[in-house]
């Protein structure tokens, strides 16, 4: 047997494998460059596999590396079944699989099902086309409002600002959900929902673990003869009532993914997919229930100030849930369409709980970092930094998945200041003056301490990478023990040793800002929120956040042996 049947084998045998996942997500463009061309590429992730294998990781999610013109960061895809010629070759795709099975890493690709790009050969097909054709049936197209049609169908706007709506040469209009180049398809048309069946099949028969599905919620709509108006659509999402909205998280959606899961379930071990889907919470249980993707992302920890209690209820509820649909929970608190965790813990600013006391206030204000930019001093970078290595340390000992973003293990923050001239992302441009886009988690990573890319490739890099970069290098932090990437490698190391089971229990504290807890094997995991030191519970500290002596310091945890 050869050793990439050995390491294939191995990974066969474990089906329940995604439960208590480490996936470290890669933005490929950004990841690392071979050619030199300034955009990170498939070579380019296989010369990092031992990289990624040393910091301890289960899975890589892999963002889209589809044909694409880049509207929307390759979330724009022009073939679903192929990959862009800057990122690679169908081969290369195939060459990162087998190194990445070898080194016992399973991989899981985004998947992009509520739209596709405008240069996809089916809307191209739908643009040569009359009104009522099938090719135009794969899509939604609507005859336009006023005497002869000049007016979009409805006033909706879109989730990167302007209409919804764009007209096509012989007056229709095609809906899109998100930027102009991103037509939505028509689930209820029976060729679109056969042909991602077809993606799933191919991407699985080359070895793909599982698919992280974009926009889940959006799939399934109930478009009316006449379309409610942005006003009473805003009142149907007041009112609450589950699987009303016409647009998202239809009930019908899962009548989708009942199809997907047959597909996924013909493989051994059977294919994941993890839902993003932005919905209520209990709504949530549905996508990640077994007979559907199987897990969904919550982004509730994501969306928190540093804040004990709001840590406690939100682990809590999401557990709850977790068991409701027989799934794992997901912990996630940075990926490429947010402000990185050290930047939102860092921010300055200041909102007053009911009693009066004061907390920082972390969400709103990367809203505002996102909205208008980062001026430093705003930022507290070395307690954002603290912050984000105690909150990480303390989602790693909880049980369920764990998804990271490339570079949070270096510790690196937002880059906010990017020229208006070299910003790429699509928020940006239609909402210039109000938004600077997502930009600043995308810059390529540092991989060493000098030279022109900091070792990202050979031929600079799409985005500007700030001159802080260098001392968040893998190659700097790799000399220093107290890094940020060695706290990640060791904690990634621990966590294999010592998870166990799926739930947890809290340890009374007595303490508001001291979250304690113990997992069923005697691991425990404590978490100062505090802005002063306290006692350490016991002895035989394994790991922790930031360095300890007899007393456990602020903003600071520690993990404790069995």
């Amino acid at each position: 047997m050869t050793l990439t049947e050995t390491a294939e084998t191995l990974l066969v045998d474990d089906a329940n494998w995604w439960r208590q996942a480490a996936v470290y997500q890669i933005y490929p463009r950004s990841f690392a460059d071979a050619n030199g061309d300034g955009v990170g590429d498939l070579r380019g992730i296989i010369s990092r596999v031992p990289y990624l294998q040393n910091l301890g990781i289960d899975a890589v999610w892999l963002s889209p590396f589809y044909p694409s013109a880049l509207a929307d960061g390759g979330y724009d895809v022009d073939d679903y079944r192929g990959v862009d010629p800057k990122i690679g070759t169908l081969e290369e795709f195939d060459e990162m699989v087998e190194a990445l099975h070898c080194a016992g890493i399973r991989l899981i690709v985004d998947l992009v099902p509520n739209h596709s790009s405008d240069r996809h050969i089916w809307f191209q097909e739908a643009l040569r086309s009359p009104k009522g054709s099938p090719a135009r049936d794969r899509y939604i197209f609507r005859d336009g409002m006023g005497e002869n049609g000049e007016l979009p169908p409805s006033d909706w706007t879109s989730i990167f600002g302007g209409s919804t709506w764009t007209q096509v040469e012989d007056g229709q209009w095609y809906l899109h959900m998100f930027a102009t180049e991103q037509p939505d398809f028509n689930w209820d048309n029976p060729e679109v929902r056969e042909d991602f069946l077809t993606t799933l099949r191919f991407w699985s028969d080359r070895g793909v673990d599982g698919f992280r599905v974009d926009v889940a919620h959006g799939l399934a709509k109930k478009l009316e003869d006449v379309l409610p108006s942005k006003a009473e659509m805003a009142e149907i999402q007041k009112s609450g009532e589950p699987g009303a909205h016409p647009l998202w998280d239809r009930d019908e959606v899962h009548d989708i993914y009942s199809e997907w899961r047959r597909v996924f379930d013909e493989y051994t071990p059977p294919r994941i997919a993890v839902a993003e889907a932005w919905v209520a919470r209990d709504r949530r249980p549905r996508y990640a229930s077994a007979d559907g993707l199987g897990q969904a992302f919550n982004f509730d920890l994501l969306q928190a100030d540093f804040d004990a209690q709001q840590f406690r209820d939100i682990i809590r509820d999401n557990l709850d849930l977790a068991a409701a649909s027989g799934s794992s929970t997901t912990w996630v608190f940075s990926n490429h369409d947010v402000v990185r965790h050290a930047t939102r813990y860092g921010l300055l600013g200041t909102v007053e709980k009911a009693d009066g006391t004061a907390i920082m206030s972390t969400p709103g204000k990367a809203k505002a970092w996102l909205l208008h930019g980062a001026p430093e001093d705003e930022l507290d970078r070395d307690r954002g930094l603290r912050r984000a290595r105690a909150a990480t340390l303390l989602e790693l000992g909880l049980p369920g998945s764990a998804y990271l973003y490339q570079g949070e293990e270096l510790g690196l923050h937002e880059v906010g200041e990017i020229p208006d001239e070299a910003r790429q992302d699509p928020a940006f441009f239609r909402n210039k003056g109000v938004e600077v886009g997502r930009d600043g988690c995308r810059v390529p990573l540092p991989w060493s301490s000098d030279g022109p890319s900091l070792g990202f490739g050979p031929g600079g890099t799409h985005l500007p990478q700030p001159s802080w970069y260098a001392e968040h290098s893998v190659a700097a932090e790799d000399r220093d023990p107290g890094s940020t990437l060695n706290m990640y490698r060791r904690a990634l190391e621990l966590r294999r040793e010592l998870q166990a089971g799926e739930t947890l229990e809290w340890v009374e504290t007595g303490d508001p800002d001291i979250l304690h807890f113990r997992r069923p094997n005697g691991w425990e995991v404590v978490t100062n929120f505090g802005n002063a030191e306290v006692p350490l519970p016991k002895e035989r500290i394994v790991l922790a956040s930031g360095p300890i002596d007899s007393t456990l310091p602020a903003e600071t945890t520690v993990w404790i042996a069995p």
